[in-house]
């Protein structure tokens, strides 16, 4: 029996390379779907050089139905996607909210008509985010799938409630045929082991690590803290950073899940949280990289950002016991990981 083909829409993106990767390491023949709207072609590069092989891939508008199905045609026999192809800039969305709307979910939609096309059956791992929780009430810290998922503040957070709704809605009406698993990432931090494929973001950055890094290499003057006056310990929002290879590990075993003939999983879509179970403040991120690196970091408290969390990090336990997945690696490797990727593609190295 051959490898089982698995499509990775968004693969050339940030957590869709290192799942790339971790898919080749499992043993699935990887072909990848991209358009480079947030990405370069030069991470197909980095992914071959990591695995030895050179994944399978087409240029593609993930939002549009004719090039979806010409892929499907060029690739028969995928019968499982891991879904990336999504815009992701939280501020970005609420300036452009009709693409956000438009690419987000007909990139689903159209996923999901040719994956279950004449019948066929499929798997869809769905990237979905912590931010269908909103902030959580402190009862709900940790945060567990069973937490109440609260009014989006941003239309890239509610592309997400939107598309776990059309899943759960498809995998109804299509028992059977279609299994789904939504994994609600917290925050992805860091870069591959090799340096070889990390994140890459496109302007001002709009995550802290990145921002962090690019300080680090002299890209930026300083680094701007948010406010210092949260209901915190040191008074700066904490969020749940989770490294991109562990996260990436994740949708490997939650395809293993949906694919294995022995599993017995009693509903057709499953929510996982993906994180560490402990918050880190930004304050504590910026000391630690610079604890880890023995790189200085300027930075400088300004007011807080209109729509930011005060603090949300996850439970991790359903996806530790039912995905048998955990995120091991030290918050330390992570921030060396991620300075590595950052002098590689500014010619430190």
């Amino acid at each position: 029996m051959g490898k089982i083909r698995v499509l990775v829409t968004g693969g050339t993106g940030y957590i869709g390379a290192h799942t790339a990767v971790e898919l080749h390491n499992a043993g699935y023949e990887v072909v990848i779907a991209d358009n480079f709207s947030n990405s370069s072609p030069s991470v197909l590069e980095g992914i071959a050089k990591i695995t030895g092989v050179r994944p399978l891939f087409k240029e593609t508008d993930c939002a549009d139905q004719g090039e979806i199905n010409s892929l499907f045609e060029e690739f028969p026999g995928i019968s499982a996607a891991i879904h990336f192809a999504a815009y992701k800039s939280v501020g970005e969305s609420v300036i452009k909210p009709v693409e956000y709307y438009r690419n987000n979910i007909m990139s689903l939609i159209c996923l999901l008509e040719a994956l279950t096309a004449n019948g066929k059956t499929g798997a869809v791992v769905f990237s979905s985010s912590c931010t269908v929780y909103g902030q959580p009430s402190e009862d709900h810290l940790p945060v567990g799938e069973d937490a109440p998922l609260q009014k989006a503040v941003s239309p890239y957070g509610r592309t997400k409630q939107i598309c776990e709704d059309i899943l759960t809605d498809c995998t109804y009406a299509l028992k059977g045929r279609l299994k789904a698993i939504s994994l609600r990432y917290f925050n992805p931090v860091g870069a591959h082991p090799s340096a070889l494929i990390g994140e890459l973001p496109r302007g001002v950055p709009q995550n802290l690590l990145p921002f962090v890094t690019q300080t680090a290499a002299g890209i930026r003057d300083e680094l701007r803290i948010f406010g210092s006056d949260y209901n915190t310990p040191d008074g700066t929002c904490i969020r749940d950073y989770i490294y991109v290879c562990d996260l990436a590990k994740a949708h490997i075993k939650a395809l293993d899940r949906m694919l294995s003939p022995t599993e017995k999983i009693a509903e057709d879509i499953e929510f996982y949280n993906l994180g560490t179970g402990r918050g880190l403040s930004v304050l504590e991120v910026v000391n630690g990289f610079m604890s880890a690196t023995g790189v200085k970091i300027p930075y400088k408290i300004t007011d807080r950002r209109a729509g930011d969390v005060e603090k949300v990090w996850a439970n991790p336990s359903k996806a530790n016991k039912e995905l048998h997945w955990s995120a091991g690696t030290s918050v330390e490797e992570v921030y060396k990981s991620a300075w590595e990727w950052e002098k590689r593609i500014r010619g430190k190295n």
